[in-house]
């Protein structure tokens, strides 16, 4: 099973999330609307003439476990490093979410607005088609959120985590976290998620949850040229 998480994007476009995903031979991509993330069979040598008719000029894409030259057509516009963890106790948090609103349809322009806010990772309007998404509300406006994007095997991925600026010391994202582990839990899942490596803040919420570093790897954002 670990062997999943060394290609996790990967085995989530051509498994339990294929019908999300477009692309042809060793190489696939969500479909338009969703998380902008590319996986690809061999991170060693990833097949990117085979996305080309399935990707835009200047679209933006994440790329996770590769550090090669990019092809020509191809450019990198960003790099950074992200650690990939897992939770791997089977305690549940057993902690209360309080009014945590399970986030739907009429929900997704507040959602994106605020995922472009707090950046927590790619993420797009359909995203929360992907998984269970919660979220706290201030009166009618979205002021914290978290849910699931990523699935393969038995591992789920825990993402989206973000909250307002002018929200955050309240315990919203501990508190929506631990529904979505307590969640998962209950269906034999385990719980992963990835944060940038610099995020030294995240990683320490996410290590007091139970999350233990499995990998770290460079991410990049790449754009057909």
């Amino acid at each position: 099973m670990p062997q999943l998480l060394d290609n996790i994007f990967w085995h989530t476009l051509t498994g339990p999330q294929a019908h999300f995903a477009s692309g042809a031979g060793e190489a696939r991509r969500y479909a338009p609307g969703f998380s902008p993330i590319l996986g690809f069979r061999d991170l060693a040598n990833p097949d990117f003439d085979a996305l080309l008719p399935f990707c835009e000029p200047g679209e933006q894409f994440y790329v996770g476990s590769w550090s090669g030259t990019p092809p020509p057509g191809w450019q990198i516009l960003s790099e950074t490093r992200m650690v990939l963890m897992v939770r791997e106790s089977t305690e549940a948090l057993g902690g209360s979410p309080g009014a945590a609103t399970r986030l739907s349809a009429k929900d997704v322009a507040q959602a994106v607005e605020l995922a472009v806010l707090t950046r927590p990772g790619p993420f797009g309007p359909r995203t929360i088609e992907l998984g269970e998404y919660y979220g706290y509300f201030e009166g009618e406006r979205l002021v914290a959120m978290a849910g699931e994007r990523m699935h393969a095997g038995d591992f789920r991925e825990i993402s989206g985590v973000c909250t307002h600026p002018d929200f955050q010391g309240r315990g919203s994202a501990r508190a929506l976290m631990t529904r979505l582990i307590d969640l998962q839990l209950a269906r034999g899942q385990t719980s992963f998620l990835h944060v940038m490596s610099g995020n030294t803040g995240a990683r320490r919420l996410y290590a007091q949850l139970g999350f233990r570093d499995y990998h770290e790897t460079p991410v990049r954002i790449v754009s057909r040229a």
